[in-house]
């Protein structure tokens, strides 16, 4: 019979001032670096396969893990529809400041793949370090490449027009969820995609090659982007956007071990 792995301090911290202001949930476990800070995926939260299985590496490493919910997801409050590449990525700030200290490994899925690029480009400004990134199947500048440019005409007038477009969901409840003209146009501020992005850290990419999300040409691009030295693009060729199968987990596990 295994231990039960003991339950991660929840934390609420709140951001914004006046009709902006949002209180969003974070768990975290004190432990040794390289520690590790989770940037989930659009629509997801932090009790998904993936992040719960860091955390429990974390706790038997005993390594220091963060993970938080965006607002508008899981635990945090705020509306989904007020979302923002952003505002997501000033809750992500506002989180690493509060609960990390030293070098830490930014594992992001999909759009916290996009997330952990931009939260690198601000820890480095602020003269902080990193001991390196690993990403799952991500997805930069998505809102314009995997979006709004695969649109169809009618899809754009009602964005354009109404502010909103319900989209269809295969994941969670199956709800349609709104895809705002807001996310659109302010995601424009944070394309990374057409420079180059120096890191200053090792990069570790999985990639599905069945993913119907986010294309593994996608990935290609974004390796295209990221200095040669100390990237290494895994593409599994079975794989599907989720990458949470026990062969997935043990991948995105050996590529975190890896880094440090």
């Amino acid at each position: 019979m295994t231990n039960a792995v003991p339950e991660p301090m929840l934390d609420f911290i709140e951001i914004g001032e006046g009709p902006s202001a949002r209180k969003i949930a974070v768990r975290r476990r004190a432990g040794a670096g390289p520690g590790l800070v989770w940037l989930g995926g659009f629509k997801s939260d932090m009790q998904g396969t993936k992040a719960v299985a860091l955390d429990n590496w974390a706790h038997e490493h005993g390594r220091a893990s963060v993970r938080f919910d965006y607002s508008g997801h899981g635990e945090s409050g705020g509306d989904f529809a007020d979302g923002t590449i952003g505002r997501w990525l000033e809750e992500s700030v506002a989180v690493f400041e509060r609960f990390c200290a030293g070098p830490q490994i930014l594992i992001g899925s999909s759009m916290g793949g996009w997330m952990a690029l931009l939260l690198a480009r601000e820890i480095r400004k602020r003269g902080a370090s990193l001991a390196g990134l690993v990403l799952i199947a991500p997805a930069p500048d998505f809102t314009e490449e995997l979006m709004w440019k695969t649109f169809s005409p009618e899809v754009k007038l009602e964005i354009e027009t109404t502010g909103k477009w319900l989209r269809p969901s295969e994941y969670g409840d199956g709800s349609p969820y709104p895809i705002t003209r807001n996310l659109i146009e302010e995601g424009r501020n944070h394309l990374v995609l057409g420079s180059a992005i120096d890191l200053g850290c090792p990069v570790r990419i999985l990639q599905g090659a069945q993913d119907p999300d986010v294309p593994w040409q996608h990935a290609f691009a974004l390796t295209h982007r990221l200095p040669a030295d100390d990237v290494v693009l895994t593409m599994i060729q079975d794989g599907d956007h989720r990458l949470s199968r026990p062969q997935d987990i043990a991948r995105i596990l050996a590529a975190v071990a890896e880094i440090g």
